[in-house]
């Protein structure tokens, strides 16, 4: 279930998301429309990001098949190398990094698309229509958190709440 509050001011608008999160909803049951850009100071709507962690983790994850790949694909068949090494370091090292690259550039647009929701299989939310120069507050909640967040919406100054 959603609720939407509709706000004239940054202020309130700002004061509702605080007053909400200090009650237990979460920055992803929160989601703010406008008709312009709204920029809110530090610490109220941000979202926690894991994408610097599976970036580094999918490198390095990368980079460890790949050394285990050519390795295996080096010692698999018997070569006659005439006392050369079969496995050098200065021919391998341009393979190493171009696929640890690769690794870390597919895992932060593949994150960037499931951070953003575009690959999420969720259901999707209502928008709500937004007016000129107003702010829409749409807030997720069950039955029982209804009246806590229009409670909140309300004493925060909404000048109108409707469900959607």
């Amino acid at each position: 279930m959603y609720l939407k509050g509709e706000f004239r001011e940054k202020e309130t608008a700002t004061r509702a998301i605080l007053d909400l999160k200090a009650k237990g909803f979460g920055p992803d049951a929160l989601d703010v429309f406008s008709n312009e850009p709204i920029e809110f100071a530090g610490g109220v709507l941000d979202r926690p990001s894991r994408m610097s962690l599976v970036v580094v983790a999918s490198a390095l994850a990368f980079c460890l098949l790949t050394i285990l790949f050519v390795r295996f694909t080096q010692y698999n068949y018997p070569l006659v190398t005439g006392g050369m090494p079969l496995f050098s370091l200065w021919s391998t090292g341009v393979v190493f990094y171009e696929l640890t690259m690769l690794g870390a550039i597919l895992s932060s647009f593949g994150w960037f698309l499931w951070e953003s929701g575009l690959i999420r299989r969720k259901s999707p939310a209502p928008v709500p229509e937004v007016e000129p120069g107003m702010i829409c507050l749409r807030v997720r909640c069950s039955e029982q958190q209804e009246d806590i967040a229009s409670e909140q919406l309300i004493e925060a100054g909404a000048t109108g709440i409707t469900k959607l």
